[in-house]
């Protein structure tokens, strides 16, 4: 059994393992990397993301889910907490079933890609989960045929991870944001001792509210000019969270819509335009800090983990509030830590390290009364922060004689506010059950919470007149009273969306990616064009040769009047074709002169990707220009030619480029590009502008 630790997060997953010496962290899913995504780590993430493509049959999950769904259920994990239910491939399932989908696709991934097997694992869950979103999570898991040795806190798991590598004792405050919640836990760490302090935390804050402030400032810019597709949508989308990652490195960005028009976006406005969202991230370290009456000047490290902590604004914000020098991404990385320290966890709990860990609950756990008014109350049993496991003990009596049942509601929540505050939640109804009716006085029982360091919440009643338990079970069900769906029966119809055969784990094209984000691709050479493939042979989709200049002046007036060539429209053409052919190599060829017709403001884009290999044009003096270049790259590669022109004058040379099936089309039109299979005709060729 090897000791697993899986980081189940909002954007994306990480799996790690302890191999007896050290952490490994399980590189899955990356065949379904783009070439404009590849980032330093990012082949160490699993996106938590299901969804569905007219151009691919079957449930996607990962990086395929991610990068070529058009319908897609992102923040399965936020969803947990109200557990709404979702649209997939015309069908509805519970957001449980969809986190299933992901535990499900990532245990098959590590098996296939990185040799192991995972049957049970040590996950994490935001350090504020709700009890409803720890038990959904442990139920997904489970649906997956996972054992869930312990839910445990994100934060915490971090500080694992440093502590272990860092061989440091002391006070370490962590602060956790991801894309969906924001997380402040203090944490005392001493000779392996790990005691949670305090935990706060704002729900429904993370890297999804940030998308959405980007993508209002590029729409304040650039309105909406028509209905877009569900592709388009999910392109768009992703173009943003794009450049909200490379606003991490870079002073500026150039956002893309789908209507065609480029929003520049910079770093500094970027920054100030989420400053509010910054300033609420910071309020539950204030208050964390103030619980545990800790000053910041004697915190040890402070931890920043979670893809939305990396933003310089945060980052410097965190370390002006506190005043103090944050650790490293170096000691500490942000993506990767809180699986480390799961998988430290899990070896911990196998005695192959010597560790103790101690949980606190941030939410305190109680029941409802009634006062003489009538008026209901929370009444708690449990309260906040108290570590891990934990048993109370309370006596009630019933407001009416000879009752036969009475519901007992397990809530959730803080007791000081209002029982329909938002933070309060309902997490079941649990039916006491009488052996004979009975006057009110003799109904009063012992109401008892035991509360385990996993989060499992398992509540019994015993009347103390005689003794007898009235109510005896584990809280297994949430929400107003209503029943989830069998979450492991919707499961297999979720599977069985997809196809019969797993997809080859190797990466039927390699692209690597330039300064942009763009791809420049290696072609491999195509079977001969003769050549059938046999039955069991995998049909490989062959390159597409870009006549980008050709495409760039698509639909633009002439040079004569005054017109220029559109870099921008040429990349909106290649990300449509890398989006309709996902498994095609793509290498981009222009003139040596479109640096110079495209505007003073485009020019730096496409010097830059020409610098970067992302586009290629041909050498000084080389006969025929960039025509004559795109024909040679297609015939050495058995590619198909994507351009309006004719070829006239190289079709005697190369008479394939009238065979059917070798040259495609492009049409833009109203923001959509369109491509379709044509013969070039042997006219005189049209004069290139």
């Amino acid at each position: 059994m090897t000791a697993t630790g899986i980081d189940f997060g909002t954007t994306n997953s990480v799996v790690a393992q302890w191999n007896g010496e050290y952490v490994e962290i399980l590189e899955i899913g990356g065949q379904g990397l783009d070439a404009n995504w590849r980032r330093e780590g990012f082949e160490l993430l699993y996106p938590s993301v299901v969804g569905t493509s007219s151009l691919r049959p079957g449930t996607l999950f990962g990086w395929e889910a991610k990068l070529r769904s058009e319908q897609a259920v992102e923040a399965c994990k936020r969803m947990l907490r109200d557990e709404p239910f979702v649209q997939l491939g015309g069908e509805r399932f519970a957001a449980t079933t969809a986190a299933a989908g992901v535990f499900h696709a990532i245990t098959g991934a590590a098996q296939d890609e990185a040799a192991t097997e995972i049957h049970d694992a040590v996950i994490t869950v935001p350090a504020n989960a709700t009890g409803a979103a720890r038990y959904r999570t442990r139920e997904a898991a489970r649906a997956a045929g996972l054992t869930v040795r312990m839910l445990l806190n994100e934060p915490t798991a971090a500080a694992i991870a440093y502590a272990h590598e860092m061989e440091v004792d002391g006070e370490f405050l962590v602060f956790d944001w991801g894309g969906g919640t924001m997380d402040s836990t203090l944490l005392l760490h001493d000779d392996g001792f790990f005691d949670e302090k305090a935990s706060r935390g704002v729900n429904r804050l993370g890297g999804l509210e940030i998308d959405a402030r980007l993508r209002r400032m590029v729409l304040d810019r650039a309105p909406v000019r028509g209905r877009w597709s569900d592709s388009e949508n999910r392109m768009f989308a992703l173009e943003i969270e794009r450049a909200k990652i490379l606003l991490s490195h870079q002073e500026s960005v150039r956002v893309l819509t789908p209507d065609d028009i480029a929003v520049e976006i910079g770093q500094d406005e970027f920054s100030e335009a989420i400053q509010d969202l910054i300033d609420r991230a910071l309020d539950p370290v204030e208050e964390c800090l103030d619980q545990a009456r800790i000053d910041p000047r004697d915190l040890t490290a402070v931890l920043m983990i979670g893809g939305s902590s990396q933003i310089p604004a945060v980052r410097a914000a965190v370390s002006e509030a506190l005043d103090c020098e944050l650790v490293d991404t170096s000691m500490c990385d942000p993506m990767t830590a809180v699986a480390e320290g799961a998988a430290i966890c899990a070896a911990a709990m196998d005695e192959e390290l010597k560790s103790t860990i101690r949980v606190v609950n941030t939410h305190a756990l109680g029941t409802i009364t009634k006062d003489r008014e009538g008026r209901r109350k929370f009444s708690a049993l449990i309260g906040r922060n108290q570590r891990l496991p934990q048993q109370r003990v309370k006596s009630y009596e019933p407001t009416k004689n000879n009752l036969k049942r009475l519901t007992v509601e397990v809530w959730e929540g803080d007791p000081d506010r209002e029982v329909d505050h938002p933070d309060n939640v309902k997490l079941t109804d649990l039916i006491l059950t009488y052996p004979r009716q009975c006057r009110a006085e003799d109904g009063v029982f012992d109401l008892e919470y035991a509360y385990s360091k996993e989060g499992l919440l398992t509540v019994r009643a015993t009347l103390q007149k005689t003794g007898e338990v009235v109510l005896d079970g584990e809280v297994k069900v949430f929400g107003d009273g209503n029943v989830l769906p069998e979450v492991r029966k919707e499961l297999d119809r979720l599977l069985a969306l997809a196809p019969a055969a797993r997809s080859v784990t190797t990466p039927t094209h390699r692209q690597r990616a330039g300064a942009d984000g763009r791809s420049s691709g290696v072609a491999k050479p195509a079977p001969p064009r003769s050549a059938a493939p046999t039955a069991a042979a995998p049909v490989v989709a062959p390159p597409l040769v870009i006549d980008g200049s050709n495409l760039a002046w698509n639909g633009r007036p002439p040079r004569a009047v005054g017109g220029k060539p559109s870099f921008a429209a040429l990349q909106a053409a290649v990300r449509s074709l890398r989006f309709k052919h996902p498994d095609s190599d793509i290498h981009v060829v222009v003139d040596a002169t479109l640096r110079h017709d495209v505007s003073t403001e485009e020019r730096p884009f496409v010097e830059a990707a020409i610098a970067d290999g992302s586009v290629v044009q041909p050498p000084a003096g080389t006969e025929g220009r960039g025509d004559a270049l795109v024909i040679s790259i297609a015939h050495e590669v058995g590619g198909l030619i994507v351009s309006n022109d004719n070829f006239a004058p190289f079709q005697r040379a190369n008479p394939w480029l009238r065979d059917a099936g070798r040259v495609m089309g492009a049409t833009h039109s109203q923001g959509v590009w369109v491509f379709n299979r044509r013969v070039p005709n042997p006219a005189t060729p049209a004069q290139r502008r």
